[in-house]
């Protein structure tokens, strides 16, 4: 019964919002790294920004839409600001300065002095910000039970966020699929692989890089809303810790594959919780308690992800032909 519970979980936590959004971001990130060879290690920033801006200009008495168009305009803004003095720099010096900023969006979200725009150190709260999204909801008030899941139609974590969220990521996916196929996608890939070769065409490689961090950011604010529409805002939840989780499922499922980002986000939240519920099982809590259990699975998926890096860089659904980096 304990294992079924567990299964149940493991399912239920496939199909959240959260693995939703982190499918988006990783999708995002992705088109960074995986099309374009861009070391960017400051994803949840953009994600906090898309936040913000949605959260902050719903409280602020505009519409959903406008809040939306919002959100994707500061993050806009915020790719232009990083990409131009950083976009010619390669490898590391790339990952640096990008998870810098997003270390600085953070701090700045949870300071003393934007208390009152962002709440600072506690963030804003879902209830002032979720309504307008409700409200577009055309599913029927009550619960719906499908295969053996129950939720409310349009609560906090209702079938309703769960279908925007899925809808977004398959969106997304034909997005990119589309955009890879193109004539761009294809000087992305050979950005990636020898940018030189590329100038060399008359190509303006520093323009292509631009526009596929500006892509990935609005991906990244659109993972962020999808975040915190179940939850709250909060700027210590999108930290460094979330940027090496969606590089994680990223690297998981394969980079520079479509379902690769999909695969990895789902893979991630359900081996995490089989571990620790499996480690609950068979553990004695007189040795290890839930919260260490908690630890052991992030501990056993950081020594899981060191393990796919050494053996099979290319992750699940990648191929050794697409690892070709110009860092």
């Amino acid at each position: 019964m304990e294992f079924l519970n567990l299964l149940t979980q493991m399912a239920a936590s496939a199909i959240s919002p959260a693995t939703a959004a982190f499918a988006i971001a990783a999708i995002g990130l992705n088109i960074h790294f995986g099309y374009t060879g861009l070391l960017n290690m400051g994803q949840a920033g953009f994600m906090l920004l898309g936040a913000y801006g949605f959260a902050v200009s719903i409280g602020a008495g505009l519409g959903f839409w406008p809040s939306l168009l919002i959100a994707i305009i500061v993050v806009v803004i915020f790719s232009l600001i990083l990409g131009i003095p950083t976009l010619k720099l390669r490898g590391d010096y790339l990952a640096i300065v990008t998870i810098s900023a997003a270390e600085i969006v953070r701090m700045v979200g949870r300071s003393s002095i934007m208390g009152p725009i962002t709440g600072g150190s506690n963030g804003l709260p879902g209830a002032t910000y979720r309504d307008p999204f409700n409200e577009l909801s055309f599913l029927p008030d009550g619960s719906t039970t499908i295969l053996w899941f129950t939720y409310e139609n349009n609560g906090v974590s209702g079938w309703w966020i769960r279908l925007v969220a899925w809808a977004l990521v398959a969106i997304f996916l034909v997005l990119v699929w589309l955009l890879m196929r193109s004539p761009w996608g294809r000087v992305l890939k050979g950005i990636r692989e020898d940018e030189d070769a590329v100038r060399s065409l008359g190509k303006s490689a520093y323009s292509y890089k631009m526009q596929a961090l500006v892509l990935g950011g609005v991906l990244g604010a659109f993972a962020g809303i999808i975040y915190v529409l179940p939850s709250s805002v909060q700027p210590d939840a999108l930290g460094r810790s979330t940027t090496f989780f969606i590089w994680t499922a990223l690297l998981l499922g394969g980079a520079a594959t479509i379902f690769g980002p999909v695969l990895g986000s789902i893979l991630f939240f359900a081996v995490r919780i089989f571990i620790q519920g499996i480690t609950d099982i068979v553990v004695p809590d007189s040795i290890m308690s839930t919260q260490q259990t908690d630890q052991f699975s992030w501990i056993v998926i950081g020594i899981a992800l060191m393990l796919l890096v050494i053996f099979r860089p290319q992750g699940i659904l990648g191929s050794k032909k697409e690892l070709s980096f110009n860092v």
